[in-house]
């Protein structure tokens, strides 16, 4: 039986709110010839003079090319959309959008106004490190007609990873932390986070999750974190050593005392959420976890996983977020890169997006803002026998916590469990 602790903790909570691996970067590079985050879009007068500047601009989307479905869809359904705007939506693909950053920061240090990069898919460290260094373009996203299709309370969408959206950047989709696990060897799933952590260690060797500082290993370290403080609403938003200090000992602890009971005892951890699925596949390990549920009806067509296959929902819930669109200060296409940006909020490329078999990414509108001709379109999605909607998947979620987390609670496992 894992160990799990009993408490009342004296911080209050502060409020609501993908990729890792950019803790930190080399902000030196933006010290000369910025406009800095304070950039405005006030050389539009409004968003027809937007699309009018945007006619016959080529708009460089930087992105994460390891996702297949992701890149189809920009190719085949975004990109000419957007050639019907006159605008040509070039897809750059990058394995870690750190990499775009680096480019806009390393352009402005070189003094180049007329930069590479007009577009990045965004957010958490990324984003805030960009805010940090004042490479985002701000004060855009309010000119975006279809953003009045959003909630404008939504906080996945006004706060990323605990910093503040400040109309820097532009949603795009929402993702939710789910758990899944095979039927045909887990005949009664837990259905709660501890209960889980109960299973896999009453069954030696058949449950693992992959080493943070991987994203998904980082999460999972979160939600334990979570769980053992007794909720989301008892752990403070923002980062410091105190928070720290009273909170991360007791799921560090936990981690350690359940490693004996993993797969391979703990001596070596999964290196990612693609590896974690191959030890799934391979009936090594019986449940695995993921960002992007969307996905895994796709992953059972393709036989990645197996057809057995179910998502794990939990009574408490789990984090959710949202992917965004941001802007350089030094793009050289900046009209172009709005009007892209509006595109992706439509009701039409929304729904196509949300389709299972195009990407299968749960949409950033409020539905009740749509006309019903808007609302039929996501009305008529195909649904999925193995995904269950994102209200239900998102029931009773959490946001996510600061930034700054992550790399402590990350380098904290590191120390005391990792290094098996």
């Amino acid at each position: 039986m894992i160990r799990h602790t009993s408490r009342t903790p004296r911080l209050r909570r502060l409020g609501p709110l993908a990729g890792a691996g950019v803790a930190t970067l080399l902000l030196t590079s933006c010290a000369s010839g910025s406009s800095g985050s304070s950039a405005e879009t006030q050389e539009f007068e409004d968003f027809d003079a937007v699309l009018e500047a945007a006619e016959g601009q080529t708009v460089d989307l930087w992105m994460y090319g390891g996702d297949e479905q992701g890149n189809a869809y920009v190719d085949e359904h975004l990109a000419p959309a957007a050639e019907e705007l006159g605008v040509t939506l070039r897809r750059v693909p990058v394995t870690d959008t750190a990499d775009a950053l680096n480019r806009v920061l390393d352009e402005r240090q070189a003094g180049r106004e007329d930069g590479s990069v007009d577009l990045v898919w965004v957010n958490g460290p990324t984003f805030s490190t960009g805010q940090q260094a004042e490479a985002w373009r701000c004060g855009w996203t309010e000119m975006l007609p279809n953003m009045a299709l959003t909630h404008p309370q939504d906080p996945l969408l006004t706060d990323d990873f605990g910093t503040p959206v400040d109309g820097c950047e532009s949603p795009w989709h929402k993702a939710q932390f789910t758990y899944f696990y095979n039927s045909e060897t887990v005949e009664e799933p837990p259905s709660t986070l501890p209960e889980l952590l109960d299973w896999a260690g009453e069954n030696p060797g058949r449950f693992t999750y992959p080493g943070p500082p991987d994203f998904t290993g980082s999460v999972f370290l979160r939600e334990v974190m979570i769980s053992q403080a007794g909720g989301a609403e008892e752990i403070p938003l923002q980062y410091s050593e105190e928070n720290f200090e009273e909170f991360a000992p007791a799921a560090i602890q936990t981690l350690e005392e359940l490693a004996p009971s993993l797969w391979r005892e703990g001596s070596t951890y999964p290196r990612d959420e693609q590896a974690l699925n191959e030890l799934f596949t391979d009936g090594e390990v019986d449940y695995g976890m993921t960002y992007g549920p969307a996905r895994l009806t796709e992953l059972l067509d393709s036989g990645a996983l197996p057809e057995s296959t179910r998502v794990l929902p939990l009574e408490e819930g789990t984090v959710g977020n949202a992917s965004f669109l941001a802007i350089p200060v030094n793009a050289a296409d900046t009209a172009g890169a709005m009007a892209v940006a509006n595109l992706a909020l439509s009701p039409e490329q929304q729904a196509l997006k949300a389709n299972p078999d195009v990407w299968g990414q749960f949409t950033v509108l409020d539905l009740t803002r749509l006309d019903s001709a808007d609302q039929t379109q996501f009305e008529e999605l195909p649904s999925s026998p193995v995904v269950p909607s994102y209200e239900e998947l998102s029931e009773n979620a959490h946001s996510e916590l600061d930034f700054d987390w992550v790399p402590a609670l990350d380098e904290a496992w590191r120390e005391s469990v990792g290094r098996g």
